[in-house]
């Protein structure tokens, strides 16, 4: 019989664990790869940690970071019935490689989300979501694992209350447990998204292939690499704003590009708004806005997450001041208790 035996570091540098390459340590890092390591975390351990998955949507703020756990449970299992494909990930696989899998394997529906950077584990927390499609609108359930009970249990896809990069698993269970596994339903009915900005240009035929090229094609074209250019993909939303308000903007800036949503609220593009502010490529000593995509932060020296945090308070204030428009990060920040708590980047409550 064989037990596994899981592994720990103590005083930890994260600096590699970062795509925005901002260097953190934390005291101690787990790395536990099966429920029964789940288990053996030892709970004052796990009371002010933060779960780490492939830290592409994570921004260390300070150079002491909480205790860290970073699952890493691994596996696929595909099932089916006469209507979906039934596919049962675990948390620490890498999500693009995850949808190459389905659509390699005639599994249709994720497409639209290739090459967002991170793990499966971390795909529902923050709803992921591009090109017209979001995570959530795929997923049965989810499978938890929670620290204060040490026991596994499901949510179905309302009991996690999907929202625009948003989900329970991002609110009130933040911090409270683990996604072990995510489960998804793919209709074998599968019907193409591909209304959005530069999907529209496919040629016919329109095939799940076509679509997650071209969806590849745009994101390599204008999202850095971030071994090459640190950076933490979109680091601000895209703000949703009333009818009224949009109507206004849009007299004074008839190009604005815009989303309308069925609430009757209006989306707009962060990096446009930022663009606008005359920031795209701006930079200010390592820090600075990519060129080709301003919804992008490079961190070009490996500076400390506070400068990155001071960098994007800047990009608030110039989009608020000339469109009156709050942008909320959609970069998670984590302090060295944890996950901080921000109304504007930089400031707790």
């Amino acid at each position: 019989m064989i037990v596994s035996v899981m592994k720990i570091r103590t005083n930890f540098s994260l600096q590699t664990l970062n795509s925005l390459n901002v260097p953190a340590n934390t005291p101690e890092i787990f790395f536990p790869t099966n429920l029964e390591e789940l288990s053996e975390l030892p709970q004052s351990k796990t009371a002010k940690c933060y779960i780490l998955g492939e830290g592409t949507n994570t921004l260390f703020c300070e150079k002491s970071a909480p205790v860290i756990i970073k699952p890493s449970l691994v596996g696929i299992e595909v099932f089916e019935n006469e209507a979906f494909f039934l596919i049962s990930a675990a948390c620490a696989e890498n999500w693009h490689d995850f949808v190459l899998f389905c659509v390699n394997n005639g599994m249709y529906g994720l497409e639209n989300l290739a090459l967002i950077p991170g793990s499966v584990g971390a795909a529902p927390v923050q709803n992921i979501g591009a090109y017209g499609v979001e995570v959530g609108d795929f997923i049965e359930r989810i499978t938890w694992f929670d620290f204060a009970s040490q026991k596994l249990s499901d949510f179905s896809k309302t009991d996690c209350q999907f929202a625009y990069r948003n989900s329970l698993f991002k609110q009130a269970l933040s911090g409270r447990g683990i996604i072990t596994h995510v489960h998804f339903a793919l209709p074998k009915a599968w019907q193409a998204v591909d209304s959005y900005q530069g999907l529209n240009e496919i040629d016919s035929p329109i095939t799940p292939q076509a679509i997650m090229a071209k969806v590849m094609q745009l994101r390599q074209a204008k999202l850095p690499e971030p071994k090459q250019l640190p950076n933490a993909g979109s680091f601000f939303k895209n703000p949703v704003v009333t009818a009224d308000f949009f109507n206004k903007l849009q007299k004074k800036y008839p190009s604005m590009p815009f989303y309308k949503q069925a609430n009757g609220a209006v989306k707009l593009a962060a990096g446009w708004l930022i663009e606008q502010a005359g920031l795209k490529g701006f930079r200010e000593g390592g820090v600075g806005v990519h060129e080709k995509q301003a919804l992008v932060l490079i961190n070009y020296e490996g500076r400390l997450g506070q400068e990155v945090v001071d960098f994007a308070c800047f990009i608030q204030d110039k989009v608020r001041s000339k469109f009156n428009i709050n942008l909320d990060p959609e970069v998670r920040f984590i302090g060295s208790d944890g996950l901080t708590d921000i109304t504007r980047l930089g400031v707790k409550k």
